[in-house]
């Protein structure tokens, strides 16, 4: 498992995760960058996602796999994280945004997966407990996953990456 710094559409793994919102349709954020690089083939999986299995939407926690389309990986694995609460602990969508990604990637037999920090971003949950959370759910899981060798964290900011490498070095020992 690693963090790094970077941009997520140009990593060369079998799966990026996608920190997509519930309508599939791309949006700001990782999400509008992985459909703006990944072409409209990314949308139109998501649109047929949408009129045959989630009429109403990917629900949060949840993740699916779609083609990569021109992006340099095979899939796309669309996950969505929930908004960040003051007055709700919804950390188990987190957990499971995560957990469910990598059940995913582990049914198209994803040797590498790319995530980004989800539900950092708009969604507004504080960094350090972002990365605690991801980096915890990733590392009790990730055995899991046959054949799964490499789990890669792909962070576009300072903040963001300094706070996973925290995590990575402290939960390591």
């Amino acid at each position: 498992m690693e963090a790094v710094p970077g941009d997520i559409t140009e990593q060369h793994v079998d799966a990026v995760v996608n920190a997509a919102d519930s309508a599939l349709m791309g949006g700001g954020g990782v999400d509008g960058a992985i459909h703006r690089v990944g072409g409209p083939e990314i949308l139109a999986e998501c649109r047929m996602l949408r009129e045959t299995r989630f009429p109403d939407g990917l629900p949060t926690g949840d993740a699916v796999a779609t083609t990569a389309g021109r992006l340099p990986a095979r899939f796309v694995i669309h996950a969505v994280g929930p908004v960040y609460s003051t007055h709700e602990d919804r950390t188990r969508l987190l957990v499971s945004a995560y957990a469910r990604s990598l059940a995913v990637a582990g049914e198209l037999g994803a040797a590498s997966v790319a995530f980004p920090a989800i539900s950092a971003g708009i969604y507004g949950w504080p960094m350090d407990d972002a990365a605690r959370v991801a980096v915890r759910t990733v590392r009790g899981r990730a055995d899991a996953v046959p054949g799964l060798a490499l789990v890669r964290f792909v962070l576009f900011s300072e903040r963001a990456l300094s706070a996973f490498d925290r995590e990575l070095t402290m939960s390591s020992g």
